[in-house]
């Protein structure tokens, strides 16, 4: 069946195998993707959304680089937000409501339209491993598929156990079953393992839900998109998300079920993800809340499964019902299907290099998941950074290392094979020392020309890219250089409630001050017939903006950063004590008081210490 020998072989069809088994194929690697159910391909598991703080900035990297899933978040895309508009751009993060069915569909069609990529449906039994080197993989059914290079993305099927109240049972997903064999090869090659993990909410009726009582969430009002690509365009309509809260009533409901929660009696013992915890988990540790928010959000635009963000629970099936039709809005809920917890076995991702590829054997790359990552976004990254890996290595090519000053994506992996992770690791804006380099808007001018090298990004959008840059150049020389009178600006300034100036001035001094936006100064007739002459985008005005706006932050920054390099040897007390220190993150004092380091440098390497927190100690110290 399988006479020919693969290039790279990837096993798992979620986000990671699906940016993997895509990068490898387009890049020209013979490219099989091994999964244990074609009709799931790109399925989201969990809540039907891409983006978010940091996540969004991962997916605009990815885009960059020329992944995919930027672009079928587009065209599967109901709904638009850019998170933190009110802080500053550092902070910016686009987030998008996804159509599920539409978009496991697109991924499938996408990956099918690959000449190089060949699909097999069957579950990988067995990693094929030869004198520390991989040599292919072995399936359910017997069949032996030889590759020079192998991706694991096992995502949560690896062992997976299921569990809804005091029901167990064996599945990596609802209504699919476990992967086995996999972890057990890979521990007689010597790798360490761990179990973690993680839940998903009840799916209900949205027929049966009275939106009436909720806060309606509407996109924005000029939605983006995700791409840099000129093959999608922002959505003309949305559809709207809900917001409604908890109450005493459903925390007291919630409580009658705890002796029968895995998450209580004993049956989960593993580590699950600190920032996206279990309705019962949050009513535990934050007894003294009497309400938590509840995320309504529509799984598509014409289904009526809807997703209850912020319900995540294994309580048994009766006790999610009764709960939840004390909800606000859900007295008459019809659900779908009961929340449940799922344990899954994954690898302490310090068995990594940087590439991805795993210590102990050669040619075996690990992404997603099985690295003790979760979300979509991270999983997608790594992925995309193993198959651009795995087939630079078949063919004898420069292995590709994203920096920390770079991309998120170099954060993310840098974190996971330097620290390795305790809980699964989530992507915060927080863990990045260089976050105002690395925003949002700019992360093709940061990572398309890489892309481009890689052939991945195509000579149409690579023009497409030059011609931007070239704009954006035209249009910051045009604004340094333009002066402007006080009878011009100073109406504006007035305004906007800005210092009025009594002698003329250049036009990019205005525009560092935070009152004045750049759409404030296209009153000035100069600036406003440059950017209709040459058909200046918003997208484009938006980058001079925090470019010139943000300039003085950026410099400061990379000073911090290096002053940081030089302070990481400072010791640290044995008895120092961290609970005095409110500005640092709840989860840093926790861990540094466990831990107790004994330098800056050892400190850094703490997973859920991040630089914002070495920045409170260093300024504690007088350093």
């Amino acid at each position: 069946m399988f006479d020919a020998e693969y290039d790279v072989i990837v096993v798992g069809g979620g986000h990671a195998g699906c940016e993997a088994a895509a990068a490898a194929a387009r890049m020209g690697s013979k490219t099989l993707l091994v999964t244990m159910n074609l009709q799931t391909i790109g399925q989201m598991s969990c809540n039907p959304a891409m983006g978010g703080v940091a996540k969004g900035q991962i997916v605009r990297e990815i885009d960059a680089l020329g992944g995919l899933s930027g672009l079928i978040t587009d065209k599967t895309m109901i709904q638009f937000r850019m998170l933190n508009r009110s802080k500053g751009p550092a902070m910016w993060s686009p987030r998008a409501q996804s159509d599920r069915m539409r978009f496991a569909e697109e991924w499938r069609l996408a990956l099918e339209r690959i000449p190089n990529l060949d699909f097999f449906q069957d579950m990988v039994s067995k990693i094929i491993i030869k004198d520390g080197r991989v040599l292919g993989v072995r399936t359910g059914i017997g069949s032996e598929i030889r590759g020079k290079s192998v991706i694991l993305t096992n995502g949560t099927f690896l062992n997976g156990l299921i569990h809804i109240g005091d029901k167990q049972f064996g599945g990596g997903r609802a209504g699919e079953r476990a992967a086995t064999g996999i972890t057990e090869d890979l521990i007689k090659a010597g790798f360490e393992t761990g179990r973690m993990k993680t839940g998903t909410p009840p799916r209900v009726d949205g027929r049966s839900l009275d939106y009436s009582r909720m806060e309606e969430q509407k996109g924005d009002d000029n939605p983006q998109k995700f791409s840099f690509s000129s093959q999608t365009k922002p959505l003309e309509q949305q559809r709207s998300c809900y917001i409604t809260y908890t109450n005493p009533e459903v925390h007291e409901l919630l409580k009658t079920g705890f002796d029968r929660s895995p998450m209580f009696n004993g049956q989960i013992q593993s580590t699950g993800p600190r920032y996206c915890p279990s309705i019962e988990d949050k009513i535990d540790r934050f007894a003294d809340k009497e309400r938590h928010q509840i995320f309504v959000e529509p799984e598509g635009w014409d289904t009526v499964e809807v997703y209850v963000n912020g319900f995540s629970t294994s309580l048994p099936d009766d006790i999610q019902y009764k709960a939840l039709r004390s909800i606000p809005g859900f007295e008459n809920v019809r659900m779908f299907r009961p929340g449940y917890a799922i344990e899954y076995d994954f690898f302490q991702p310090t068995q990594l290099g940087y590439t991805l590829e795993t210590k102990l054997v050669e040619n075996l790359y690990f992404a997603g998941q099985i690295n003790g990552t979760t979300g979509y976004e991270e999983a997608a990254c790594q992925g995309l950074i193993a198959g651009i890996n795995a087939h630079n290595k078949v063919h004898e090519k420069e292995s590709i290392v994203l920096d920390r000053d770079q991309a998120y994506i170099g954060v993310l992996i840098d974190d996971l094979i330097t620290k390795g992770t305790e809980e699964p690791y989530r992507m915060f804006t927080s863990r990045a020392e260089f976050r105002i380099l690395l925003r949002q808007d700019n992360a093709d001018q940061r990572l398309t020309h890489l892309g481009h090298q890689l052939c991945l990004i195509d000579e149409n959008r690579f023009a497409e890219y030059n011609l931007k840059m070239a704009q954006v150049d035209k249009l910051e020389k045009f604004i340094i250089k333009e002066s402007v009178e006080p009878s011009v600006i100073n109406p504006i300034l007035k305004e906007k409630g800005s210092a009025i100036v009594d002698q003329k001035m250049k036009l990019y001094s205005f525009l560092s001050r935070p009152q004045i936006s750049i759409d404030d100064l296209t009153e000035i007739d100069a600036l406003a017939n440059y950017l209709i002459d040459n058909e200046v985008n918003q997208d484009i005005k938006e980058q001079i903006e925090v470019k010139l706006k943000y300039r003085g932050y950026i410099e400061k920054e990379r000073e911090n950063a290096h002053k940081l390099n030089r302070l990481e040897d400072i010791n640290i007390p044995v008895d120092f004590d961290y609970t005095k220190l409110n500005s640092l993150s709840y989860e840093a004092r926790e861990k540094l008081t466990k831990i107790k380091p004994v330098s800056i440098k050892q400190a850094r390497r703490i997973s859920g210490v991040s630089p914002s927190d070495i920045s409170v100690l260093l300024v504690y110290m007088g350093r």
